[in-house]
């Protein structure tokens, strides 16, 4: 197997491990809400619409002040297998659950979005999941290739956490003024429930691709794409 292979096979396990954390939170959220009233669900839109705007007024003040919830970081020591697999695997699961400070605003957010979503919950994290793992997996494919684009595109990083913030403002004010009706005219749809359920998607997805970008994860690609050539060279060695 070449090592172009090994290092996507890799790729493919990571996601797998953080896609598999971020679904079984999904279904617990949707298990714990999946019985709330209705009335109870209108002020829990709003009280979430109100937390994802501050989330992203405070990613955006972060470029300037220092943000206590912005400024720590849990680590959690992996240990190398044998296996490169089940190493990439378990690298997977414990970059989900040490989530890094920036990129948990908009984590955070798709949350409070799958909370005010009832019977909506595991979906949207998985969803979320997809559109975080889409670019690993391109990156694991054509690791080569696209190294040049990754370094050229570095320069990026100084705009996300304004971009990031105005996405979850522009979000925030959607949920609480209930977005259904704002953007029902751009979807061709008789439902209004099947509308909801486009839009909730089509903004876990976007909110999973735009994370890929997010400083705590574009600078840190190099590396462990150099630790996955590493151990897939030690595979072929093999």
């Amino acid at each position: 197997m070449r090592e172009q292979d090994i290092i996507f096979l890799n790729s493919v396990f990571f996601v797998i491990g953080f896609v598999v954390i971020f679904s079984v939170a999904g279904i617990a959220l949707q298990g714990l809400l999946s019985h709330t009233a209705h009335a109870v669900m209108g002020a829990l839109r709003i009280i979430g619409g109100v937390i994802i705007t501050a989330l992203g007024i405070l990613l955006i003040a972060s470029l300037k002040w220092a943000i206590p919830f912005f400024s720590t970081e849990h680590k959690i020591r992996i240990r190398r297998f044998s296996n490169s697999y089940l190493t990439s695997l378990v690298f997977g699961v414990a970059f989900a659950i040490g989530w890094t400070p920036c990129v948990g605003a908009i984590l955070g957010a798709i949350y409070v979005l799958a909370a005010t979503s009832p019977g909506l919950g595991f979906l949207l994290l998985l969803t979320f999941s997809i559109g975080l793992g889409i670019p690993f997996l391109i990156v694991g494919a054509f690791t080569s290739k696209l190294s040049g684009f990754l370094h050229r595109i570095g320069g990026f990083l100084r705009y996300f956490n304004i971009i990031g913030g105005l996405f979850l403002i522009a979000l925030g004010l959607l949920v609480v003024f209930d977005y259904i009706g704002i953007l029902s005219v751009f979807f061709l749809s008789t439902s209004g429930m099947a509308v909801s359920n486009q839009l909730n998607f089509i903004i876990a997805l976007a909110a999973g691709l735009l994370t890929f970008f997010s400083p705590c994860i574009l600078p840190l690609l190099p590396a462990y794409f150099s630790y996955m050539a590493g151990t897939s060279a030690e595979a072929v060695r093999k």
